[in-house]
């Protein structure tokens, strides 16, 4: 009667065992398929509770005064207007640019397709820093597209599903990009760090030549290089608000503070390629 008890409370553990090293054993193939599987039945759910979610603030923004919303126009339409000269300069210079390229003979530069799309889930833990956004493979995205915001770089694509797409923030440890500091054109390699999950997202820099100096009270701007063919050069990373010399006293290595709006997007534009080839 013992023994038989005894096996009763432990056949959970048992199942859990078996299940365990069925999935160990299993081909590579049989684990992808079935992470993806997962990960589609769950989407509708991640992506109706963001539709939810901007239902809501719909609705809450409905509860604000005439006075309110009145202020908030005027401000648009001052933004409306700069935006607008901007547009017309911006427009400008790619007329000169292509101007110039034709007079040189130089090929055509790499386009992208800007795609904005909306934050469905932000997934911040002390091992990775990533988020879905509510578009994937229905609007052409693609594995490693780089994907930007107002204020720089946010990460790149390294998941694409159906209607949905995984971006690894430039937070995680996992990322690296070749970086250059502003007002200098030798490249520096950036790494995302490892990050609390309620504090102010971080990353760190190597191989930072020994005349660039940085602190937080004269912090330097770190942009992307361009190379590696993934980022356009130019992007915004962070700011670099520390450096000192490295273990073999060849480079310098430093921190690098990034903007506290990567936690509170909602939307985000991917770049995505006209001619992936």
């Amino acid at each position: 009667m013992g023994q038989s008890q005894r096996f009763d409370q432990a056949r959970p553990f048992i199942a859990l065992g078996i299940a365990l090293a069925a999935w160990l054993v299993a081909p590579m193939a049989v684990k992808t398929f079935a992470r993806a599987s997962f990960f589609e039945m769950t989407a509708p759910i991640t992506v109706a509770a963001s539709y939810a979610s901007d239902l809501q603030r719909y609705w809450a923004l409905r509860l604000h005064s005439k006075e309110e919303l009145i202020a908030a126009g005027r401000d648009l339409a001052r933004l409306d207007a700069s935006y607008s000269v901007a547009i017309q300069q911006n427009g400008e210079l790619q007329a000169e640019v292509a101007r110039l390229r034709e007079l040189l003979h130089m090929p055509p530069a790499d386009r992208f397709h800007f795609e904005h799309a909306r934050v469905a889930q932000r997934d911040f833990s002390g091992w990775w820093q990533r988020m879905v956004i509510r578009k994937g493979a229905d609007y052409h995205i693609a594995v490693g597209s780089p994907v930007i915001y107002s204020g720089g770089v946010v990460g790149r694509v390294v998941e694409v599903h159906a209607t949905t797409s995984v971006v690894e923030l430039i937070s995680d440890p996992g990322l690296r990009i070749a970086a250059v500091v502003e007002g200098d054109t030798r490249p520096i390699s950036y790494q995302g760090a490892e990050n609390p999950v309620f504090g102010a997202a971080r990353g760190v820099v190597e191989f930072v030549p020994l005349d660039v100096y940085a602190s937080a009270a004269a912090p330097k701007r770190l942009a992307t290089s361009g190379l590696g063919g993934i980022y356009p050069p130019g992007l915004t990373i962070g700011l670099i608000t520390h450096v000192e010399p490295s273990a073999d006293g060849l480079f310098k290595t430093g921190e690098v503070s990034l903007d506290l709006r990567l936690a509170q997007l909602t939307e985000v534009t991917v770049l995505v390629a006209v001619n992936p080839g």
